[in-house]
């Protein structure tokens, strides 16, 4: 069902009956190689169904449990409840039925209310998505209604999802300090977590008694500790007024002061705002925070660098430059750094996409800018240049969203504090003298919840943190921002609520489909659909680039139009940077002719 098709007539359940010899061959094989239990994960049970596959859904299982005798089957969704779906899957012929209680804890009273006797329980206690230790008392509770109700013969205590969405053990953290580390759990703790649970829920004598108790007065600490909780933050969060989240003057005024005030030509040029992260500034990063270079011999080699991406773009032509983002290891831990309320792991890895990783901050209190994090970097590429210089930020959602984020207060509370922080940035950027300012949020779309029922709210605090990060700033500001790895049908109404003058999106593997979504809603500001795949090292011709944006130009109007890459070049290497920055400012050149 989560499966994407090209040809509009296939329903991806029309493939099931092939897929299912398949499942039937592999369970034959477990069985035969002694596996008593098979865990089937389905976490599309948890989105929005209307129900549509639950035939097909009774004719899967009934297949499946029908392979062996031997083979009892588990059935398992997560980060979130079965929903309606729940009443189906409980009358499959399973013999067990894992639910996600740190997400969704009122499933309990339908399963007991619905459930078959024989069917046993896997309540997931323990969340697997997050890094906070866990109420043990709290999840005790719940341990106990459900035995009372099943008995502990059809019952497992379990984490909520895998335990690859967390890191793998919080001992590898001899840096962090002992109060933070006492409300931390990664994989190895919430294991232990679990069994320990487990053993609590029939005997709490002895060392189970003095975890508990250790348990209850770490939450009780961490619920009061000063570190956490900055009234400050609060009190300036509780004045926020509906003022703020609005630009002084609409969008099309906006757009005559800034053309006049940037003076930028007909399909303006600009990339997305990282430049490659060579081995070079990468080991110079490494002997600066390992204190075999001082600041001020740091400071001077990324200026150095800025100066050198400077030229180049001055070179080919570009209209828009940016700085290269040199200083920054990472488009969130960056930011975090320079935060209050953040801290970091020497190992907390975990896995982003592929074989790539990602080493998330943790937000563990109120938020707030003690000072500057980017102007001086932007002031002084902008210092060596007539050009507008793009101030680069990281958008409030996305920072929230690529974070281990504190469980204690709403989400948009935590990401409200995360745009006053942008929001002083952005002043400080265009007090500096800095006319553009990007302010990126790859994650808003990715943030949705699961259920549609519960869009209207997170769309509505999502695209709020945007506008009040943004709309401090006067009408003559440029304020652009950047999204990729979503497809935006769902959420165009949304993008178009955060008011930004520009917006760039990635566009140029699916040869400008998501453009099609732009057209039908008639997007009113800018746009810069992306016309060359950052994720590859193949240079693309001119005459590829002209094709996209003429196919972008059926679309939107040549005012409206744009010209950048699909997304930032940190992963790449110079020499196909500079050969496809020079193919894409040609190629602008060339259209402007056609359309001048």
């Amino acid at each position: 069902l989560l499966g994407k098709t090209k040809e509009p007539n296939l329903q991806p359940l029309s493939l099931l009956d092939k897929l299912l010899p398949v499942y039937e061959e592999l369970f034959l094989q477990l069985a035969n190689a002694g596996a008593e239990w098979v865990q089937i994960d389905e976490p599309c049970f948890c989105l929005d169904s209307g129900q549509p596959f639950l035939p097909e859904l009774a004719v899967a299982y009934r297949r499946l449990a029908s392979v062996s005798p031997r083979l009892r089957i588990m059935i398992a969704a997560y980060f979130g409840g079965f929903g309606e779906n729940l009443s189906a899957v409980l009358q499959l012929p399973v013999s067990a039925v894992h639910l996600d209680l740190s997400r969704a804890p009122q499933q309990l009273d339908t399963f007991f209310s619905e459930a078959p006797a024989p069917l046993s329980l896997s309540a997931g206690l323990i969340d697997g998505r997050n890094i906070w230790r866990t109420d043990l008392g709290q999840a005790l509770k719940l341990a106990e209604h459900a035995i009372k109700k099943r008995g502990t013969d059809r019952l497992f205590i379990a984490p909520s999802c895998s335990l690859l969405h967390v890191p793998v053990d919080l001992d590898l953290e001899t840096e962090m300090d002992n109060e933070l580390r006492g409300w931390l759990s990664f994989a190895k703790q919430k294991v232990e977590e679990t069994v320990l649970l487990a053993r609590a829920v029939s005997d709490r004598s002895g060392n189970v008694a003095q975890a508990l108790d250790a348990n209850r007065a770490t939450m009780l600490k961490k619920q009061t500790s000063a570190r956490i909780h900055n009234e400050q933050v609060k009190q300036r969060l509780a004045s926020v007024t509906k003022r703020m989240l609005q630009r002084e003057s609409p969008y099309p005024a906006r757009r005559k002061l800034q053309q006049e005030s940037l003076r930028l030509p007909l399909l303006p040029t600009t990339t997305i705002g990282s430049f490659p992260q060579t081995s070079d500034v990468r080991a110079v990063r490494a002997e600066f925070k390992a204190g075999k270079r001082d600041l001020a011999n740091y400071e001077a080699f990324l200026r150095t660098e800025i100066e050198k991406a400077v030229r180049f773009q001055e070179e080919i032509g570009l209209d828009l430059l940016v700085h290269g983002e040199f200083e920054r290891n990472d488009m969130v831990e960056y930011f975090g750094e320079h935060l209050s309320g953040f801290s970091f792991t020497q190992n907390g890895w975990v896995q982003s996409y592929g074989s790539r990783c990602v080493k998330p901050p943790i937000i563990y209190g109120d938020v707030s800018r003690p000072k500057p994090m980017t102007v001086a970097w932007s002031q002084y590429a902008q210092s060596l240049t007539t050009k507008p210089m793009k101030g680069m930020l990281t958008g409030p959602v996305t920072i929230l969203k690529w974070s281990f984020v504190r469980n204690d207060q709403p989400l948009a509370d935590t990401c409200r504090q995360i745009a006053l922080s942008i929001r002083d940035e952005v002043g400080d950027l265009e007090a500096a003298g800095i006319r553009v300012i990007q302010i990126d949020e790859p994650a808003l779309r990715e943030g949705l919840p699961l259920r549609r029922d519960e869009w209207k709210e997170y769309l509505a605090w999502a695209v709020d943190a945007f506008r009040l990060a943004t709309s401090g700033v006067s009408d003559k500001t440029q304020i652009h921002t950047h999204m990729c790895y979503a497809e935006f049908n769902d959420i165009i109404e949304a993008i178009g609520a955060l008011d930004a003058d520009v917006i760039s999106i990635e566009t140029s593997r699916s040869q400008m489909e998501l453009l099609g979504t732009f057209k039908e809603y008639k997007y009113p500001n800018e746009i810069g659909p992306g016309v060359y795949d950052i994720h590859s090292p193949r240079v693309p011709s001119r005459d590829e680039m002209v094709s996209l944006l003429a196919s972008a130009l059926k679309v939107l109007s040549p005012a409206q139009l744009w010209v950048n890459p699909d997304c930032g070049l940190k992963t790449r290497q110079w020499k196909e940077v500079r050969a496809s920055l020079a193919a894409m400012v040609e190629a602008a050149r060339t259209l402007r002719q056609s359309v001048a």
